[in-house]
């Protein structure tokens, strides 16, 4: 089993650096820099950088998931369910897991599908035709979401390396394994309700700054560091 688990770890951090590194890029540069430049720069690299950034984002994401679940598969037949499960690797790198599903499918349902027409709509300008009206509004739904990838992508990344290389806990029942998925799934489901329902409120406005987003990243990671550390 060891060689095809190496195999399977290096292909995962592989795709991983491609996923989690375009999506810093997007998020730390290539926004800021959308925000400061003048509208001809900004129409062509939406026509001509947006979609090849994205066509490596959004398969890096695909590789990412896709190995990681082979990996994860294989480490639950090598150990067994319940071993695997209530074990300091298996909390850890499942809540890291969840997080990374989330984030794929953040990436591949609303991220992809509002920046094609947010492409579209600078394509059809470009061309002598009119904006899509939808355009705005489906770059604000693609920002939210990117945003709260990249929020997501700090407690994601504490877990996945503490899996191997810190353990968050000494025994676990079956009573706080149940009570840390169901809290977890709240905590996590708020989150990701906040980037999908509407595009403007109070709870919107971290997402907006940089530093806003990084803070609330690593409050969720304390939150959910606590809960595990608590409840188990």
């Amino acid at each position: 089993m060891e060689p095809l688990l190496m195999l399977l770890r290096w292909l995962h951090f592989l795709f991983g650096i491609t996923w989690i590194g375009l999506l810093y890029y997007f998020n730390l540069v290539q926004v800021p820099f959308f925000a400061e430049t003048e509208p001809p720069v900004r129409s062509g690299a939406v026509q001509k950088l947006v979609p090849r950034a994205l066509w490596w984002f959004r398969w890096g994401a695909m590789g990412t998931v896709v190995v990681g679940l082979l990996y994860l598969l294989a480490k639950w037949g090598q150990f067994g369910f319940a071993p695997f499960v209530f074990s300091p690797y298996g909390v850890a790198i499942l809540t890291g897991g969840t997080l990374g599903i989330i984030m794929f499918l953040n990436v591949w349902l609303v991220i992809w599908p509002n920046q094609q027409i947010v492409i579209a709509s600078a394509v059809a300008v470009a061309g002598g035709g009119q904006a899509d009206p939808a355009a705005a509004g489906s770059g604000r739904r693609a920002g939210l979401a990117s945003r709260t990838n990249t929020l997501f992508s700090i407690p994601m990344l504490f877990f996945m390396g503490a899996a191997s290389h810190y353990n968050l806990f000494t025994e676990a029942s079956s009573g706080g394994i149940a009570a840390c998925i169901i809290l977890g799934a709240i905590i996590i489901g708020l989150v990701e309700a906040n980037a999908l329902v509407g595009t403007t409120g109070p709870t919107k406005q971290p997402l907006d700054t940089i530093p806003g987003v990084i803070t609330a990243g690593f409050v969720l990671w304390l939150i959910l560091v606590l809960l595990i550390v608590i409840v188990l």
